[in-house]
């Protein structure tokens, strides 16, 4: 199978990558440690209801720790509950992450699209609330969006939510990067999530930690049948020791995650300011990465560079021109965007 993600620097060996978006200071130095000190504890199996981890995540979120699954990553979490519903047809909205339609055809899942439009920045609208009938078993959405980075508003997912508890669907919503929008929990769907059986919440110590390598994801969900359900329809140890104990480090290090938050977003619009100037058009971000589109063919200039970006060309709803640049430390940044100002100042002398 192809990989058509970001982040494939095996295949890509030696470039700078701006491809995955995750936490631009690396895993913290508590994190480490911890790894460091779990490595004695391979030796024995892990503790597969992840208890340590649930009873300092609920406390950490003020939810109820029978809310909480983990697993493998946020995709393992998402594939097991699709393979736990089994839904017959689902709405997706694109462009999206491929994983979803992924796990719905995994199950011989009908897959439809709510296609987001480009002059409203690929924004989701209210335009979504008719498409949303007793005929889907279950609809995935994503706040911040990837690949654009926009925030759904609250008050319109609470009132998808409302209309999906009305016609019986599952809202899936993925916050894998809620960290770098919202200062608060209180600002996402958390504590909807814990009210109703019909919102789940799909989240990953991936991005804001920084560690895609130890793959840990967890859910928030109200219905203690569906997470039951999806742990018997999964293998029972699919989050290690080192991987428990690196999510326990991580959620106790709340300071280094708000300066994060605050220097990505500074650094931010600090490069889809210096973009836009080169005549490169960059979609709104409330996240750790910028969708951008251009008429040159920056995949492929600046892979002649040694940097590595996301050719957002396979998204379904984007296409050639699209492409998807993560927020590193200034210094990259810095260096990345030399080498786009050459790109430009190239192509202006060729013409």
């Amino acid at each position: 199978m192809e990989y058509v993600h970001g982040g494939d620097i095996y295949s890509e060996e030696g470039l700078m990558d701006f491809s995955v978006n995750i936490n631009p200071f690396g895993p913290g130095e508590r994190v480490i440690e911890a790894v460091r000190s779990a490595a004695a504890e391979i030796g024995a199996y892990p503790d597969s209801r992840c208890r340590k981890l649930r009873n300092a995540l609920a406390m950490e979120l003020q939810v109820p720790p029978e809310c909480l699954i983990f697993g493998n990553g946020a995709a393992d979490i998402l594939f097991s509950l699709v393979l736990a519903k089994k839904p017959k047809r689902a709405l997706v909205t694109a462009p999206a992450f491929a994983e979803y339609e992924q796990a719905l055809r995994s199950v011989g899942c009908e897959v439809l699209y709510h296609e987001l439009k480009e002059e409203e920045n690929f924004c989701l609208t209210e335009e979504i609330l008719p498409c949303l009938d007793k005929g889907f078993d279950m609809v995935f959405l994503c706040s911040p969006d990837n690949p654009s980075g926009a925030v759904i508003p609250k008050p319109l997912l609470k009132r998808i939510l409302q209309k999906c508890e009305k016609e019986n669907i599952l809202m899936v919503l993925d916050e894998c990067f809620w960290e770098f929008a919202f200062a608060d929990a209180k600002e996402t769907m958390q504590e909807e999530a814990i009210a109703s059986k019909y919102c789940f919440l799909l989240r990953a110590f991936t991005k804001m930690h920084a560690m895609p390598g130890l793959r840990l994801g967890y859910g928030i969900c109200a219905d203690e049948d569906l997470l039951e359900n999806m742990q018997e329809v999964r293998q029972p140890w699919s989050v290690s020791n080192v991987a428990q104990a690196a999510g326990i480090a991580a959620i106790g290090d709340k300071e280094r995650a708000a300066e994060t938050r605050l220097y990505v977003q500074e650094e931010r619009e600090r490069i889809r300011g210096i973009l836009t100037k080169l005549g490169i058009h960059c979609y709104p971000s409330s996240a750790n990465y910028i969708l951008m589109k251009s008429e040159k063919d920056l995949y492929k200039f600046l892979k002649k560079r040694g940097y590595l970006i996301r050719n957002c060309n396979n998204y379904r709803g984007l296409g050639e021109g699209y492409y998807r640049i993560a927020v590193r430390k200034r210094e990259d940044n810095e260096k990345l965007l030399a080498a786009v100002t050459e790109i430009c100042k190239e192509e202006l002398a060729d013409g």
